[in-house]
């Protein structure tokens, strides 16, 4: 026996030196040591010896063993280093200091107006919602006051889905759903939120009309809220975003969701107010419907209108990036022109 260990051992060396991979090692380790190996075999026929002679042979065959299954976890080691290095060398590199040529990606310019905006109303208190783009009739027109028979019900103007409900037409469509959402506010705590969205209106396009647009609505309500508190907040917002002074005018205006109503309009920052095709030739814009929200309104949204009062106001994103940035039709901002829009930064 002692002599086939021997002989063993020698194959075992032989067929060690033509291993190239951890697959042909894995071969090897069964064939010596697996159950029909030849290490295997030789411990099975230690039955045939007598006590003393089995004994003697029985270390043999297990210190050859325990060599060769050291010998194996030794080389599998080198052979997964090398297979490693191989690997990392056929990979291609990459030298990461030098600069990169790819174009990064830029925000939408309604986008970076909105953004700014949320920020600055975030630090005076007011809570960030969302609204649906699709609405019920109820929500877009009922529940702002405005009734059966008004002319923003005509269908020259709304878009209307096959199921009864329809595109909002405004942001105001979201006012009833967070009145119920929050109920009405606690003494000293009045409910300031700021919800902007997409609307849609079957208006003819020109420089400064689309049929998709973006709106940003506002809303506080609580204890004794006045129009000196809705100024307050349009005039911070308007110094914030142009970060200069800017000519506005307030002049009465008639909404059905609010009572008394006015529109603030701002003086035309690509004529300077001499009058273009995106003013219409007036020197003014339109930007700013707002007003006190109407009784009924707030009656509509659970809330009691001889206990609070609240103001609203319906921001025209869409306008205000025009202002902005100086952009003489609104048509831009939809045609998808990568060219002009990655233009914008901040």
């Amino acid at each position: 026996m002692l002599e086939n260990l021997e002989k063993i051992k020698v194959r075992f060396q032989e067929e060690l030196n033509a291993v190239n991979s951890t697959e042909e090692l894995e071969k090897i380790r069964v064939s010596f040591l697996g159950k029909k190996g030849l290490v295997t075999d030789e411990l099975k026929n230690l039955r045939n010896l007598d006590a003393e002679a089995k004994k003697t042979a029985g270390m043999q065959v297990n210190l050859l063993k325990e060599e060769i299954e050291e010998v194996i976890v030794t080389y599998q080691k080198q052979l997964e280093e090398k297979e490693y290095q191989k690997q990392i060398e056929s990979t291609e590199r990459f030298d990461f200091s030098i600069p990169s040529s790819v174009e990064v990606g830029t925000l939408h310019p309604i986008t970076i107006v909105q953004k700014q905006i949320e920020d600055i109303f975030k630090t005076m208190g007011f809570i960030i919602e969302d609204g649906l783009e699709i609405q019920t009739e109820y929500n877009n027109f009922e529940a702002v006051n405005i009734p059966k028979n008004h002319p923003a019900r005509d269908m020259q103007d709304t878009y209307y889905l096959e199921n009864g409900q329809l595109l909002k037409t405004h942001t105001s469509a979201a006012q009833n759903t967070i009145m119920r959402k929050y109920g009405a506010p606690k003494p000293g705590e009045p409910l300031k939120v700021l919800f902007p969205g997409r609307c849609f209106r079957n208006e003819n396009i020109d420089a400064s009309h689309e049929n998709t647009f973006f709106q940003l609505e506002g809303m506080m309500i609580g204890d004794d809220i006045s129009i000196s508190n809705l100024i307050y907040f349009m005039k911070v917002l308007l110094t914030e975003v142009f970060q200069r002074d800017v000519k506005v005018r307030l002049r009465p205006g008639f909404f059905p969701f609010v009572e008394p109503g006015f529109e603030l309009d701002i003086n035309c920052l690509i004529c300077g107010g001499d009058g273009c095709p995106t003013c219409k030739q007036s020197g003014w814009l339109e930007l700013l419907p707002c007003g006190m929200i109407h009784p009924n309104v707030l009656r509509m949204g659970g809330i009691d209108p001889d206990k609070y009062t609240g103001f609203a106001f319906g921001l025209g994103l869409t306008r205000l990036a025009m202002m902005k940035y100086n952009i003489k039709d609104i048509r831009l901002f939809n045609s998808g022109n990568l060219k002009q829009l990655k233009q914008f930064t901040k």
